[in-house]
């Protein structure tokens, strides 16, 4: 039996002002991955392209390990795509060859009334065939389960997102703004408050 789990979430997170805008910093897609995924779980590919080690997941009486590649492209105005390339799960053999995963999120700056946002919105999608493992358990059950599993994973993004995500564009501006600055010619004027 052919089952279908879906999940979205949006966000729109105000940023604050730093020295270099957040479009330098989301043009970066190593720096984005490695700020939203555990840095220990991501093997970096080349191209834009990314493999994270999900963290073991457990699924009624499943547990399981997903392995999914995704691809990062960043356009000048900042704007960010992320979708997934490929899926591999590790535990159940059956699972990992009648398995998809699809992942598709996107993330961009915006003005709105006057303060900078960033906003954006994830979609994930799985399907795959029941293991007769679970063919006797309640769709509804299954569903419910599969669903709450795809929110509770965007939910961790999201959160990471507003948090490691910011916290790390804050560090980088002000440590690259910093190093332009102490990297100045000896004898060029440095801008100081007057006396």
């Amino acid at each position: 039996m052919q089952t279908r789990f879906v999940a979205s979430q949006s966000v729109a997170i105000a940023v604050a002002d730093e020295p270099i805008p957040i479009q330098h910093y989301l043009r970066q897609p190593h720096r984005l991955v490695y700020a939203l995924f555990d840095p220990n779980r991501i093997e970096q590919l080349g191209g834009g392209c990314f493999r994270l080690k999900l963290q073991p997941l457990t699924f009624i009486m499943l547990k399981i390990q997903p392995i999914v590649d995704i691809k990062v492209k960043t356009a000048a105005e900042g704007i960010v795509t992320v979708q997934s390339t490929n899926c591999e799960i590790r535990g159940i053999d059956y699972l990992s060859q009648h398995f998809t995963l699809n992942l598709v999120g996107k993330l961009y700056p915006r003005q709105n009334r006057g303060q900078l946002q960033l906003e954006g919105k994830a979609d994930l999608e799985v399907q795959f065939e029941l293991p007769l493992l679970l063919r006797f358990t309640p769709k509804p059950l299954i569903e419910a389960t599969g669903n709450g599993l795809l929110k509770s994973i965007l939910l961790t993004i999201k959160q990471r997102l507003m948090h490691q995500l910011l916290s790390d564009y804050q560090r980088w501006a002000r440590t690259d703004a910093e190093a332009k600055t102490t990297s100045l010619p000896q004898g060029l004027p440095v801008d100081s408050p007057t006396v």
